[in-house]
């Protein structure tokens, strides 16, 4: 992949965006400082130890360390100097209130104000409410302490954990919002060998593609489970209604797929930030009020059918598979599992669980001695009253169901993102329960 100017790149924040930005830039053949106040952070990720799992970054990351283009440092001031664009991809964790802590924004937009010793176009990266970047410029402009010209710009991002690193280099579109030709020109060329359609805007309009592009998507979400209810309560399949409607092509068959609901980081902290923003620009955004408990009252629903099922919860054993909020990465923010378990402990369930790669962070959720933690899912399954499935891993796909018909003390499956067939399990002896199903 070669590029035709070489900029140097400062990527401010080694999160989950933050770091693959930093790593895909690298792999691009820029050169990139990625910095973080997080001291232990930083020396991990220079003895190449990651802080969470992403799908081929180690190998990037690994890659463009040893060939020079990728610096990891905790020297903000030294880094901005450094650098000819900035990326701010720091995080913006919600309030009480569902706002936004620009706490960490502020901050950088300082530390640039206090460095600012050449042009240098700051861009952001980290998801803000509209009208952040003006903030962020006013703050520059403020506490800067030479006359030294700047340009502010957003790029939202689109990633999704676990296949984040082919969204950065196959995106479905480019969103630039700047304010002067210059720093639409910068972007331009420093996205140059990434093919899709490139969107400039103003500023205040890329911030809010972000917040109502995740808004949309997690009411999408959130209908589908709320036809899933309508589907069990009159007999009806919604794997086949999400079909019937995603061949619409003003639909689409994407985030049709019913069950426990949305988790991640992303979309509970920004539908909450989008209410919020748009009730104190004098619009209640109702809807994402309703799209938010519909999203909620999904995992007490699965719970209820489990119960249904066993009767009595007390003293039964449950096998958990799957933490994560997702496959292929080992995110366990707002994660469906986490109010699940939560639920069936409190109903007195013996619970063991597993995931392939998030039990790690799980351990720091889940701080209950009764829960036990095993290496597989036939450990986990062995002698159970009822495996409840809640990550689509592709591994628990290729299980082997009469093993675990044999293994587990009652055959109750309670697939909660309707991965299997139902008609096959049954046929198996296996008692099922799904979600609309």
């Amino acid at each position: 992949m070669k590029i035709s100017h070489k900029y140097k790149i400062c990527v401010i924040g080694a999160g989950h965006v933050g770091l693959v930005t930093a790593a895909c830039f690298s792999e691009m053949g820029y050169k990139v400082i990625c910095v973080d106040n997080d001291a232990a952070k930083i020396s991990s990720l220079k003895k190449k130890i990651l802080p969470f799992y992403e799908p081929e970054l180690e190998k990037i990351v690994i890659k463009n360390t040893k060939n020079g283009n990728l610096i990891f440092s905790s020297l903000l001031e030294q880094s901005i100097r450094k650098s000819d664009i900035i990326f701010i991809v720091v995080g913006t964790p919600p309030l009480s209130d569902g706002s936004a802590d620009l706490t960490s924004i502020e901050n950088v937009a300082r530390a640039i104000a206090d460095n600012l010793n050449s042009y240098k176009l700051i861009v952001e990266k980290s998801t803000v409410p509209v009208q952040t970047g003006s903030k962020v410029k006013e703050t520059i402009h403020r506490y800067k302490k030479s006359d030294v010209e700047f340009d502010i710009a957003s790029n939202p991002e689109f990633l999704r954990e676990g296949k984040a690193i082919y969204d950065f280099f196959h995106p479905d579109r480019v969103v630039f919002g700047v304010e002067h030709a210059r720093a639409e020109q910068i972007l331009r060329r420093l996205y140059s060998t990434i093919k899709a359609p490139v969107i400039v805007t103003d500023i205040n309009t890329a911030e809010l593609i972000k917040h109502a592009s995740n808004s949309f998507l997690a009411t999408k979400i959130s209908f589908i489970n709320a036809v899933a209810r309508i589907c069990d309560l009159a007999g009806a399949n919604v794997n086949k209604v999400a079909e019937g409607m995603g061949l619409d092509k003003r639909i689409g068959n994407d985030f049709l797929s019913a069950g426990l609901g949305y988790g991640g980081f992303c979309f509970p902290k920004d539908l909450e930030a989008f209410a919020y923003i748009s009730k104190k620009l004098g619009y209640d955004f109702n809807l994402l009020q309703e799209v938010k408990r519909i999203n909620e009252e999904q995992r007490r629903y699965f719970v209820e059918k489990i119960k249904e099922h066993l009767w009595v919860v007390k003293n039964k054993k449950i096998a958990i598979l799957g933490l994560s909020f997702k496959p292929n990465t080992d995110d366990m923010r707002f994660a469906p599992s986490i109010d699940i378990v939560n639920f069936l402990l409190k109903e007195g369930a013996v619970i063991k669980l597993y995931d392939p790669q998030a039990v790690r962070e799980a351990k720091k959720i889940f701080k209950n001695p009764k829960l036990k933690f095993v290496k597989n899912a036939y450990e986990a399954l062995d002698k159970c009253d009822c495996a409840c499935f809640l990550t689509e891993w592709e591994e628990f796909k290729k299980l082997d169901f009469l093993k675990l018909k044999k293994i587990m003390h009652y055959p109750l499956i309670a697939d909660g993102r309707n991965m299997f067939d139902k008609n096959l399990l049954e046929a198996a002896g296996f008692k099922y329960i799904g979600i609309g199903m």
